[in-house]
């Protein structure tokens, strides 16, 4: 499949400086010569060298290319937090294939439609986690995918016309193929790499283009920001689906030559027992795994010495929550911005103020510019509120067969994030509020356009309009507020469960609280106020307490 990008010699020049030219491999080849026998990466119950991966990666690079899967092709992957995702992405690239990771909780509608829109050659899914069932999603959804030929299962229980996956990772297939095919294949840095999707405004997910350039450059950057050396261990549980754990937990360790500890179902006493076990010095996450952490009962008991850096992200730092955790904590808690576009663009530094934590979301990373403008796309003076544009060679170069929309998210050379934003005298910005109707739960994006076409086709709903409703833990929650047709039955969240679980969609994005209403604050115009519905039930909330 080609690809339609907005990368031009022109951007290949401006930040040809900025850019190593190195793809993940060469750092993971400079790290088995530095370092064969350290350990690399651990998961539930496996732990490999940086010498056993090397081997596993041409090992299942030489599988891919004996089942037939050439440069080019597309290879879904929707798999927890384990070493197998992480061998699977070092695979694919060996052979110059583009990585398309999916959201281990997505179901039959998201997976349907992103899979189909990349062509993907091959998926490989568990054959069960956290009590689903994915072979037979994939079998319901086959029909539909017209170019999938391989796929693969990890796990004992594999379908008939599936394969398991040791068949990739477990058959010396360097003793069958000449293991020298593959130093054969070229990479160029600027061809894609990656192809993930974000949420979708309009109902539809889009799949974000990334380059090798723009994702290691991603990842390079918090190497002199945290003063990364071959003896930090990171901690990863955001899901290696979502860019954070894809770029910090998947592709950093082998830039920094260290070792990487993975959860793949969040457990914050698990994780204060892995501080202590396996020394590790940092970690990013969400706002709410921070907070969780705190609360863990007993933790002054564990030896959390090791630990220098929580980046929390995705949602902004309660001060109490800061308080807290400079008791509880050894580290350094630090903020930052950034999206599925361009990684993680601003972070808090070291010694940043009390301050600058709690009330911005961080400065830029060196090359990385951002700016606040009013709507005539000029830049607006300090602490004065507008829409945040960001520019620099972490930018993705364009969304997946929609190349008219990414020219339409680009002023000049500028993306136009949109969030709202206000920046300091001294760089810093604050996440102010959304342009794009999305709800943040827990560092998670709800697509609300998405859920309300679905709910749409409910017999019984008129109209449905999503807001965000405030929580102190995840930040936000979707609250769906409906108007019934005359003479249906009263809707119930039991009821619209049932009907979203039938639909196929994720339950990370079903509403979790109902309003019904019999009109709705509108416009003269006729436009329904959205803020009026939040502010409905952020009174209402703040009543009940």
């Amino acid at each position: 499949m080609s690809f339609e990008t907005i990368l031009t010699e022109e951007l290949c020049k401006k930040y040809e400086s900025n850019w190593s030219n190195k793809t993940i491999l060469d750092y993971l080849k400079q790290a088995i010569e530095h370092k064969p026998e350290k350990t690399a990466i651990i998961d539930r119950n496996s732990r490999y060298t940086f010498k056993e991966v090397g081997m596993l990666v041409d090992r299942v690079a030489l599988g891919l290319l004996d089942t037939g899967l050439k440069k080019g092709d597309v290879i879904s992957f929707q798999l927890p937090n384990w070493n197998e995702f992480v061998i699977l992405h070092l695979a694919a690239t060996r052979i110059g294939a583009i990585s398309n990771p999916l959201i281990p909780i997505y179901r039959d509608r998201e997976i349907g439609f992103m899979v189909k829109l990349a062509e993907s050659k091959m998926i490989v899914v568990p054959d069960e986690f956290r009590g689903f069932n994915y072979p037979e999603m994939i079998k319901r959804l086959l029909p539909d995918w017209p170019v999938m030929e391989y796929i693969y299962v990890i796990g004992e229980n594999v379908p008939a016309g599936m394969k398991p996956f040791s068949a990739l990772m477990d058959v010396p297939w360097e003793e069958r193929k000449d293991p020298s095919v593959l130093d054969g294949i070229t990479l160029d840095p600027n061809e894609i790499t990656e192809i993930i999707f974000t949420s979708g405004t309009t109902g539809e997910p889009k799949g974000v283009m990334h380059t090798h350039n723009t994702v290691t450059f991603s990842s390079e950057l918090w190497l002199d920001h945290l003063k990364l050396t071959s003896d930090d261990v990171i901690f990863m549980a955001s899901t290696f689906a979502h860019q954070t754990g894809f770029l910090y937990g998947v592709r950093l360790p082998f830039i920094y030559g260290g070792t990487a500890v993975y959860q793949d179902i969040w457990n914050p006493k698990e994780f204060i027992a892995l501080i202590e076990k396996e020394k590790i010095t940092f970690t990013t996450a969400a706002t709410p795994f921070l907070q969780d952490t705190i609360q863990v009962d007993n933790i002054q008991s564990y030896d959390l010495s090791s630990l220098r850096y929580f980046a929390a992200i995705g949602a902004p730092i309660p001060r109490t929550l800061v308080k807290q955790a400079a008791q509880k904590l050894p580290c350094q808690v630090l903020s930052g911005w950034g999206q599925t576009e361009n990684g993680l663009v601003t972070l808090t530094l070291a010694n940043d103020t009390e301050e600058k934590l709690t009330n911005t979301d961080g400065t830029p990373f060196p090359a990385m510019d951002v700016k606040v403008v009013d709507l005539n796309g000029q830049e607006l003076s300090p602490n004065v509120e507008g829409d945040l544009l960001v520019r620099g060679p972490a930018l993705f170069v364009g969304y997946l067969k929609r190349l008219e929309l990414t020219k339409s998210e680009f002023d000049g050379e500028w993306f136009i994030t949109g969030d709202r934003a206000v920046k300091d005298e001294d760089g810093y910005i604050r996440i102010t509020g959304r342009n794009k109707d999305i709800i943040i739960r827990g560092g998670e994006n709800i697509p609300v356009a998405y859920v309300e076409n679905i709910l749409y086709e409910h017999p019984d709903i008129s109209i449905v309009q999503i807001v965000a409703m405030p929580d102190a833990r995840l930040q936000e929650r979707a609250c769906a507020f409906i108007s019934l047709k005359d003479g249906a039955s009263p809707l119930t969240m039991e009821s619209m469960k049932i009907f979203l679980a039938e639909k196929g969609v994720a339950k990370h994005y079903w509403p979790e609280h109902v309003e019904v209403i019999a009109d709705f604050p509108r416009t003269p115009s006729g436009k329904i106020q959205k803020f009026r519905l939040r502010a409905i039930i952020d009174e209402k909330i703040a009543n009940r307490l």
